[in-house]
């Protein structure tokens, strides 16, 4: 294999296909809107997924020549000139006599993807080894989702699959200067939580590669979410990063573009046509708060009952300066490996700098808790949501922080089924009670135990751990999201039906069951499996 960067990765960018960065929208410009705002699909996720069955440009001369005759049928053309991806039937068939972990082991497969199999001029960009997607619509590999998936494919015994993921994370980087949403063209314009730093701890503790070896794309990634902040003075603000009254600089969730998302267009233009603010301001809401992985939830709302009152980039995060303190503190820490004492000086004066900032906007002693920053209106969001444990999680909280944020936790989050994600009901949207989510469950136990909060964990885990059993008794499957708590009620909410699969939840639950083999929930099998 070529080895581009003096033996380290093993990947070959010459054997990876050339990416195809237009967008679905850009490609196919008017046949795009006329299929996402003609419903020719149900799910507006479906077109931009579709591979062209011949050279894109002729589709749309052929379009063009044909869309204004009499007879012309839309739905038609787009089956002629584009095959859509459907799983195979029976492609994974559960078996009832499994065990929640032998389940978890034999989807592996099934929701692993081979870069042989990526089609010419579709929204998919290449990448140079085997990777995992969640499953069900989402059938590309996600960034922070692939994090906590990669905790379960390291319990099941699949370093070679985590090095092959490692490595496409590398690629990624250095190919865009950051990881995307996902790997398709139009996830492009953002990224998500920005947890690469996580991830080299994991490649280091399973031998995957030193975390060392990924200084390079850590750099880069830090560049790409701090991009303009030497420049801005208070009050000022460049796409990702705020510059508070006192100097401080801290950052948001954004994306580049202001138009209506590709995969979720109609749904978005409906959004913006019921607010009484400019569409683009909406549209670029909309995206930012697809990248934080938190789309949609109340969190980023100025009415928790309207979607269209969305303002994710007025709102400075408590998670992703949190994982942007880790991700600074590690890179002070790997140069110092390295011996690159500038680039020690300079990376703990960041992390040192974005800690005092996080402790003077995002710390609300009265309260107990971690609260997201408006910084338009210069004041704290009243919202408690479950980012409140993030800080635990990465370790920047003192003592007195994480003992506060524990009580809080346990007096307004903590549910029946694990870890609320915030304390608002009937919003609609899917990252709201009751509904709850594997990484949250994650963060919340780990950061907990950092702290020596076990009990608070382990109630924390059982409770999670009984709630996943409990629908896998029922029905033989793993799902994106969870109702918190012992019920036959799917968890709903948000822009599409609730996903099997499913990565994160696989991901996290086979981590946890490996550490505490004895719960009665890590051995649930049909009709054996009891919820407390």
């Amino acid at each position: 294999m070529t080895d581009t960067r003096k033996g380290v990765f093993d990947y070959d960018t010459h054997s990876v296909s050339a990416a195809d960065t237009l967008t679905p929208a850009d490609r196919y410009q008017e046949l795009f809107v006329a299929v996402q705002t003609g419903r020719v699909f149900e799910d507006s996720k479906t077109f931009v997924d579709c591979a062209p069955r011949i050279d894109p440009e002729q589709i749309l001369d052929n379009y063009r020549t044909r869309c204004h005759e009499p007879d012309f049928d839309l739905v038609a053309f787009v089956h002629d000139h584009f095959s859509v991806f459907e799983m195979p039937p029976k492609e994974f068939v559960a078996n009832p006599n499994d065990s929640l972990a032998e389940h978890i082991d034999r989807l592996w497969p099934v929701l692993t993807r081979h870069p042989k199999h990526h089609p010419r001029h579709s929204s998919l960009l290449p990448l140079p080894h085997d990777y995992v997607v969640p499953g069900g619509r989402f059938t590309e590999m996600y960034y922070w989702d692939s994090y906590f998936t990669m905790l379960g494919l390291d319990e099941s015994g699949h370093c070679e699959l985590l090095r092959a993921m490692a490595d496409n994370f590398a690629y990624l980087i250095d190919t865009y200067g950051h990881v995307p949403n996902g790997n398709r063209s139009y996830y492009l314009s953002r990224s998500q939580p920005p947890v690469f730093a996580l991830m080299t701890d994991l490649f280091e503790e399973t031998g995957v590669h030193r975390a060392s070896d990924y200084l390079p794309q850590l750099l880069k990634e830090h560049a790409f979410w701090t991009e303009g902040a030497d420049r801005l003075r208070p009050g000022e603000a460049h796409r990702r990063c705020i510059c508070l009254a006192d100097g401080s600089v801290l950052n948001r969730y954004w994306d580049e573009r202001d138009t209506p998302r590709e995969e979720s267009y109609l749904e978005d233009i409906e959004t913006a046509r019921s607010s009484s603010r400019p569409a683009h301001e909406v549209y670029r809401d909309l995206r930012a708060g697809a990248e934080s992985g938190w789309d949609f939830s109340s969190r980023w709302l100025g009415d928790p009952t309207r979607l269209s009152s969305i303002r994710t980039t007025n709102i400075i995060p408590v998670d992703l300066n949190s994982f942007l303190y880790y991700l600074e503190l590690k890179i002070a820490q790997l140069s110092e490996v390295k011996g690159w004492q500038g680039c020690v000086k300079t990376f703990r004066a960041h992390a040192e700098a974005r800690l005092a900032a996080i402790d003077r906007y995002l710390w609300h002693d009265e309260r107990g808790a971690y609260f997201d920053y408006d910084w338009t209106l210069q004041a704290a969001r009243d919202n408690l949501t479950a980012a409140t444990v993030t800080p635990l999680f990465v370790r920047l909280a003192s003592d007195h922080q994480a003992a506060r944020v524990a009580d809080v936790v346990r007096d307004r989050l903590l549910a029946p089924g694990g870890l609320s994600t915030t304390e608002v009901s009937g919003s609609g949207e899917q990252w709201d009670r009751p509904n709850g989510w594997a990484p949250l469950q994650w963060m919340a136990i780990r950061g907990l135990q950092r702290y020596g909060h076990d009990a608070l964990a382990l109630q924390i885990e059982e409770r999670w751990l009984s709630i996943v059993s409990h629908l896998y008794e029922r029905e033989s499957k793993l799902v994106e999201k969870y109702v918190l708590r012992p019920c036959v009620e799917h968890a709903g909410g948000g822009e599409y039906p609730l996903q099997d699969g499913f990565g994160w939840t696989n991901g996290v639950t086979r981590k946890l069951m490996q550490e505490d083999p004895s719960h009665e929930a890590h051995r649930c099998r049909a009709g054996q499996c009891r919820v407390d």
